[in-house]
């Protein structure tokens, strides 16, 4: 693994003042505490095409996923990554159960790919620097 460069840092900063936006806080906080379906079915229902929850739940996911695409694209430093994004984890989580189904339905098999990329990698490397923690998180934010 490369050394983490202060381009690194600065990018990283730069996603962090992106979540501070209000919108985005908003919809990160709804996320976390409301976004728990099991199927597309009870996402459907949850955040039914063009109402806020909607909104919230599409600026969550696809901000993460580009997040990670920095990663996935050789940008940013991985482990300077999972080291203050823990949330990017938790999003993954939250979408993994019913994704499969959203990229049959959406006939779009890349749909928050990269956010899958770097989820299982983030988990190979908790699973690796601190064992038993993924599954301790992963039970926390009902994953």
């Amino acid at each position: 693994m490369a050394q983490a460069t202060y381009e690194d840092a600065n990018l990283l900063l730069r996603l962090y003042e992106l979540r501070r936006e209000e919108k985005m806080r908003e919809a990160r906080g709804w996320f976390i505490a409301n976004f728990k379906p099991k199927s597309m079915a009870e996402m459907q229902e949850l955040c039914p095409p063009g109402s806020e929850n909607n909104a919230r739940m599409r600026m969550v996911s696809t901000y993460w996923d580009m997040a990670a695409s920095f990663i996935t694209a050789g940008i940013l430093n991985p482990e300077l990554f999972y080291a203050n994004n823990r949330e990017a984890l938790l999003v993954w989580l939250r979408v993994s159960k019913f994704v499969a189904e959203i990229r049959t339905a959406y006939k779009d098999p890349l749909f928050l790919k990269n956010l899958e990329t770097v989820a299982a990698s983030y988990t190979e490397h908790l699973n690796r620097t601190v064992p038993g923690a993924f599954e301790v998180f992963s039970a926390r934010v009902g994953g």
